[in-house]
């Protein structure tokens, strides 16, 4: 195997499989360990399954972008890898993040109820 493939599937690859896993075992109840915690989604339990369940979605789509980009990168382009794997975990976290933050804001007050449309 050679060593851009290896290090896309430890970078990429590493963050596809912890979204597969955020996505499939979403945390139930509001802790400190495990999940999506900012102050806003630890308000009340329907924020916490609202923020839990946009951002594994997210994380789920944009990292598997990530990894595909990556992969590409490794394989078809043959390209020689630096930061462009690390590049694109960082982007896939912050575009996650942003979203999941945006899509709060758009539910719910800052009181933690949920705004009517």
């Amino acid at each position: 195997m050679n060593e851009a493939l290896l290090y896309v599937l430890t970078t990429n690859g590493l963050l596809f499989l912890i979204s597969i896993i955020f996505w499939k075992f979403p945390p139930k109840k509001i802790n400190s360990i495990y999940g999506y915690k900012t102050p806003k989604a630890m308000l009340n339990q329907q924020i916490w399954d609202f923020a839990n369940t946009i951002f594994n979605k997210s994380l789920l789509i944009y990292a598997g972008l990530s990894f595909l980009a990556g992969l590409a990168f490794a394989t078809i382009l043959n390209a020689e890898l630096t930061w462009q794997p690390m590049a694109f975990v960082f982007l896939s976290i912050i575009v996650s993040i942003l979203k999941t933050e945006k899509a709060l804001t758009d539910n719910f007050t800052e009181e933690g109820k949920k705004k009517k449309k």
